[in-house]
């Protein structure tokens, strides 16, 4: 009988991690759900249903099935309900904005690859608290390592800079 809810359990594990890895692909549910019948709280149910049952027929040593169905759906309740609430949360957590083009001018960083009078560079920024490696142009030619501020963006990949003192 423990063998039997074991399996109930292992096929709650197994929607719910077919849920988180490959969900996106073939869009397991509609995407806004997030209610009683959303694929991690049916999952959360039949996970704790199945574990929960199995844990007090071995308890229990009974060949009844009354007590691990019972035992199963009074564990199987709450933890839906908590998997609809940790989906509700993580659909509606806030993130910070993806960093663009513009928010490159006004940071500063340093020379990685030497800026020629009449050429193109290449200089580290700190963008979004990520270092990114941007192509770069100066009014004159500027060393390695120099300390510099980005005074235009003219594409994702490409800054005007300006020596800063140090």
């Amino acid at each position: 009988m423990e063998t039997t809810f074991l399996v109930i359990g292992g096929v709650g594990v197994v929607i719910l991690a077919l849920s988180v890895l490959i969900g996106d692909l073939f869009h397991f549910g509609h995407p806004d759900a997030a209610g009683p019948f959303s694929v991690p709280a049916v999952a959360g149910f039949i996970g704790a249903f199945g574990f929960a049952g199995a844990a007090f027929a071995a308890a229990t040593g009974s060949d009844g099935l009354l007590v691990p169905v019972v035992a199963g759906a009074v564990a199987a309740v709450p933890t839906a309900w908590l998997a609809t609430r940790l989906a509700r949360f993580a659909m509606n957590m806030r993130t910070d904005a993806t960093p663009t083009q513009g928010d490159m001018i006004g940071t500063t960083g340093v020379v990685v690859t030497p800026i020629t009078g009449s050429g193109y560079g290449e200089v580290r920024i700190s963008l979004g608290g990520q270092p990114l490696k941007v192509s770069a142009r100066a009014d004159k030619p500027l060393a390695l390592g120099t300390r510099v501020f980005v005074v235009e963006a003219t594409s994702p990949t490409s800054v005007i800079v300006e020596e800063t003192p140090i």
